[in-house]
């Protein structure tokens, strides 16, 4: 349904009671966009080496990304659309699947990322560093580590999973 037709967006208009259609084909933006990261940082002594790497990059040097974290996909994920940067939620030690369900969270965010112009992928994931949309669920509830946002950041991030990867 999206592909080749970009992202539609629409708000609330609460004086009718109806969602408005404000933009058509919304694209992530070309040069990256903002240099925002998002993620939830309390669960970061769980998560693997390489997704340390990369925040760790993200707030580094003279010009360091912007943290911003709701708490919330839809809402990260809105904010990483409309101004660039990118979302993660990786697996953990904890949660070595991930804690996002594929099929009602990760593939209706990917769909929407990608169609933007965004990337959206796993990390490393059952051994291999993967787009989220190649994932064949076993199940309806079935979980993964996500990882979105503008190809820029989004490339950074997976760097580091590569790089890791290589010297394994």
């Amino acid at each position: 349904c999206f592909q080749g037709r970009g992202v539609p967006r629409f708000a609330l208009d609460p004086s009718i009671g109806e969602f408005i259609h404000t933009h058509a084909n919304v694209k992530f933006p070309v040069d990256g966009g903002k240099k925002i990261y998002s993620c939830n940082e309390g669960n970061a002594n769980l998560w693997d080496e390489s997704c340390k790497e990369a925040v760790d990059f993200f707030k580094s040097g003279d010009k360091p990304y912007a943290m911003r974290y709701v708490g919330s996909m839809v809402s990260d994920v809105h904010r990483t659309l409309l101004y660039g940067g990118i979302f993660i939620y990786p697996a953990d030690k904890k949660s070595k699947d991930g804690k996002l369900r594929v099929l009602y969270e990760g593939f209706p965010m990917a769909m929407i990322v990608e169609a933007a112009g965004g990337v959206a992928s796993t990390g490393m994931f059952k051994g291999k560093i993967q787009r989220l949309m190649d994932i064949e669920p076993q199940n309806v509830h079935e979980r993964c580590p996500v990882i979105l946002g503008s190809p820029r950041d989004v490339a950074i991030c997976l760097s580091y999973y590569e790089k890791a990867a290589k010297t394994a």
